[in-house]
């Protein structure tokens, strides 16, 4: 690898200066980042994305038109004083939806990209879009320099808004079924489409999986469709309309322990208060109640609660949960308890499957649906890079990146984004990451520029 000295040779990219800052990701925490640094602070900003037009990122960007969002419009402004500029943003655009309704992802992701392409075309110059991927990082005594595949990007301060991990590589995948084509482990790019009639397994029961399973119907598929997890919970249903008791009557004082907290969930529920009013209090009550929680308590919940947390928590929206229904009593789609044991290549074509306690079985695919894996293992190169370089460390239980409470990892280098995981709870939804984007911006405003 070439010095530092050969590659942060100023370019026609260059942020410019110590007080400018550089973001790496182009998903929707990133264009939030940019759009509030612009708004809110007097640097200079590039944001680093291969996308050609940032904001909608994975989840966004390969969104079909039956994909829909799994929260409702009055929730997801990027706006957090002005909770219906969505709304006011769809009907500008030709969209006739209230606040309680559920858009479709393309939607978002066209709203999320034309708010950057608007700051971005009104910023004078402060805002600038490096169209390339970021390769590593390196610090000298005048700040950053960011390596990408176009070239070098030095600024004073760096803010990583990368995104999930990669899944992880399952036990029991054989490296000749990990390099097959019949194996998917990134369900959002593009993969060769199993023949109509086979069988497909999807590892995952969560959104991820119900998202899958409605492209391959979307597709032509006709075969069985089966999800499996460890306990093969799929997640819960919005109610068309949201609860009536917004505020149950459900006491989070400081302190509480799992055990504690999960007997006061029951006993709220027990009593007549709606399920989703109470875990919606209770997300919002989300980091403070993990910050409560000693080292044995988090262990516990990440072994024994989680998945019952996800499926109340990331819920669908009333037409997917319909949807999905029906093809679970057409018998299309099985959702389906059990242990991987392993996958192998089938000497027919496809994979062989072996779940614990049934005889092997034979899919025409694997899509993995697992979800971001643990840190440093399941990272991209690029964060791998960072670790391997001692630039940034894991965070608690292999969740995200090591952070203080303003998302700060040293001097100048900060994170914004799903990587937060781990000292904060709730870090993937719209609502979080504009909390996240409020507290960083709100620092690095106070920070004075450079003599």
């Amino acid at each position: 690898m070439s010095s530092l000295v050969e590659v942060a040779e100023p370019t026609s990219q260059d942020a410019g200066s110590a007080h400018s800052v550089a973001i790496i990701g182009g998903g929707a925490t990133g264009a939030l980042l940019a759009r509030a640094l612009i708004l809110r602070t007097d640097r200079e900003v590039v944001l680093i994305s291969p996308d050609a037009s940032p904001g909608r990122g994975v989840a966004y960007g390969a969104a079909q038109p039956w994909h829909i969002l799994n929260a409702r419009a009055g929730s997801m402004s990027i706006c957090p004083d002005d909770p219906m500029h969505l709304v006011r943003w769809a009907r500008a655009h030709g969209h006739a939806i209230e606040g309680t309704d559920f858009l479709p992802r393309a939607l978002y992701g066209d709203y999320l990209a034309g708010q950057f392409a608007e700051i971005l075309a009104t910023s004078r110059g402060r805002l600038r879009h490096h169209v390339a991927t970021a390769t590593a990082l390196h610090r000298d005594e005048a700040g950053y320099v960011v390596l990408t595949d176009n070239g070098p990007v030095r600024a004073g301060q760096v803010i990583l808004a990368v995104g999930n991990p990669e899944q992880q590589r399952l036990p029991g995948v054989s490296d000749a079924a990990f390099a097959s084509p019949h194996l998917v482990t990134d369900p959002w790019s593009p993969y060769p489409q199993p023949a109509a009639d086979e069988p497909v397994l999807l590892l995952g029961t969560g959104l991820t999986a119900v998202d899958v399973a409605l492209n391959l119907i979307e597709a032509g598929h006709r075969g069985p469709i089966e999800a499996l997890s460890r306990r093969g919970l799929l997640p819960l249903a919005h109610p068309e309309l949201p609860p009536s008791s917004a505020h149950p009557d459900l006491i989070l004082d400081g302190g509480l322990g799992l055990r504690e907290l999960l007997r006061r969930v029951r006993v709220a529920i027990a009593a007549g208060a709606d399920w989703v009013a109470v875990i919606d209090t209770l997300r919002h009550q989300a980091d403070r109640l993990w910050d409560d929680f000693g080292d044995d308590d988090r262990q516990r919940f990440l072994r024994h609660v989680v998945r019952f947390w996800d499926v109340h928590r990331h819920r669908m929206a009333p037409p997917i949960a319909a949807r999905i229904a029906e093809l679970r009593e057409q018998g299309t789609l099985r959702f389906a308890a059990g242990r991987l044991r392993s996958i192998e290549p089938d000497p027919r074509g496809g994979l062989r499957v072996t779940i614990e306690g049934q005889e092997a079985r034979r899919f025409g695919a694997v899509i993995g649906c697992t979800g971001p894996g643990r840190l440093p293992g399941s990272a991209d190169p690029f964060l791998a890079s960072l670790f391997r370089d001692g630039v940034v460390r894991p965070g608690p239980y292999g969740l995200g990146v090591d952070t203080d409470q303003d998302g700060r990892i040293g001097h100048g280098l900060w994170l914004a984004g799903p990587l937060r995981r781990g000292h904060s709870w709730e870090t993937t939804a719209v609502p979080e990451i504009r909390a996240q984007v409020d507290r960083l911006v709100s620092t690095l405003s106070r920070q004075t520029a450079p003599r």
